[in-house]
């Protein structure tokens, strides 16, 4: 069984790679899933693997970041479990 979060990463500073850097983290965790950025100046994304996976992923996402960003917030919203993947790499959405 894995686990699937829909998560939103809420203000950063523009122009600091932070799709980029999360698809790199995303699958060195070996983690399913995508990010966008959204009209709002947010960051969207989607995430399916492993619980302490995801988890160590939140807490990147939550606490590090990208070497040039600052996170005010991160989100993470309609957590479930999941039987099997539906994604079958982690990239950015356009």
């Amino acid at each position: 069984m894995s686990w699937e979060y829909i998560l939103i990463f809420i203000y950063f500073l523009s122009g600091v790679s932070f799709r980029k850097y999360t698809v790199k983290k995303g699958k060195e965790l070996e983690l399913k899933g995508w990010c966008m950025n959204t009209d709002r100046g947010t960051v969207l994304g989607q995430l399916e693997g492993e619980p302490m996976k995801v988890e160590q992923m939140k807490l990147w996402l939550k606490c590090t970041g990208t070497p040039k960003s600052r996170i005010d917030k991160a989100e993470f919203r309609n957590e479930r479990s999941i039987d099997s993947f539906s994604l079958n790499e982690f990239k950015v959405r356009r």
